[in-house]
């Protein structure tokens, strides 16, 4: 039966095998050195297959020769074998081989015995991301939500994602309880550590304005960080960004059974009015906004035990 979420498939893969041949020793990996004092950026896409906005964005940068004016800027295509897997008659397919890219970060389960696809891959990518100061990881939803900033809880990723400007939200989160994400890793998730990570979800998979908004984040991220001319950026800058606004979890609702469901389609950034409100049920367990003006975040329409249905928030200043 046909998912009822599955989003059209308006942004499609495209051919990213002329960027195999990096000069970093890796396939698919691109260092440029400016040759001057700066800090090392990376931009990374393709953490999930099937979330193809991320090979756009890099697209754009190779197409357009864009090089840092200071420091050094690294693109990353991470799984690539999970990209050409894509096919048009079951796209969410492609976001893995394996097991989640994303939930392999940190060095006991990198230094481990345990073999993956996604496993051997981030082994050889994590001494490109042990390296960067700054890293911004693309992303899509599989719901029509807006872009999401996610920051961490620290101080740092909030100050860039505001440097940045975009997108409007912008989510104070902590780590993943499925396990540590590319963007939690080792110094990115140190609050005293000055190497700072984001993970930019762009919208919806497959939407053509996602591909529009991860193409605007790259050039936001690079002209933050001052490693190109604002002149060069501004074609590519989104056109009169609206004032950011924060968000702060406040937790997580875990599914515990088999019937979880939620009492309305949502898909995202609802906001709930009263306290004490049914958004869904357990089993028989109804789920319940902890407070007023609770925010959902990333629901997923897709419920294991064991997983996080949705995130709660609050909007902060």
């Amino acid at each position: 039966m046909r998912d009822k979420y599955q989003p059209k498939l308006e942004l499609l893969p495209i051919d990213i095998r002329g960027y195999r041949a990096g000069n970093t020793g890796i396939d698919y990996v691109h260092r440029f050195s400016s040759g001057k004092p700066g800090p090392n950026a990376l931009i990374n896409a393709l953490t999930h297959g099937n979330e193809v906005c991320g090979a756009h964005a890099l697209a754009a940068l190779f197409e357009n020769d864009i090089r840092p004016n200071r420091g050094t800027l690294t693109l990353s295509f991470a799984n690539v074998d999970a990209y050409h897997s894509f096919d048009m008659d079951n796209p969410g397919a492609s976001r893995f081989v394996d097991e989640d890219f994303n939930r392999l970060w940190s060095d006991e389960i990198l230094g481990g015995t345990r073999q993956s696809s996604e496993l051997t891959r981030a082994r050889q990518i994590q001494p490109v991301v042990a390296d960067a100061d700054f890293l911004l990881d693309l992303h899509s939803m599989h719901l029509p939500c807006p872009a999401l900033m996610l920051s961490g809880t620290a101080a740092k990723g909030r100050r860039l994602a505001n440097a940045m400007a975009v997108p409007e939200y912008v989510v104070a989160d902590p780590g993943h309880a499925a396990g540590p994400r590319l963007r939690d890793y080792n110094a990115f998730a140190e609050t005293r550590a000055e190497q700072t990570a984001l993970l930019i979800e762009c919208g919806q998979h497959w939407a053509a304005d996602t591909g529009a908004v991860a193409v605007h984040a790259v050039f936001h991220f690079l002209d933050a960080l001052g490693l190109i001319e604002t002149e060069a950026a501004a074609p590519f800058l989104a056109a009169h960004p609206p004032a950011q606004q924060m968000i702060e979890v406040v937790g997580p609702i875990t599914i515990q059974t088999e019937a979880f469901r939620f009492s309305d389609d949502y898909n995202g950034l609802e906001v709930i009015p009263k306290a004490g409100t049914i958004i869904g049920h357990d089993g028989a367990q109804p789920v319940l906004t902890p407070h007023d003006d609770c925010v959902l975040i990333m629901p997923t329409h897709r419920p294991r035990p064991g997983q996080t249905a949705v995130r709660l928030g609050k909007f902060i200043d």
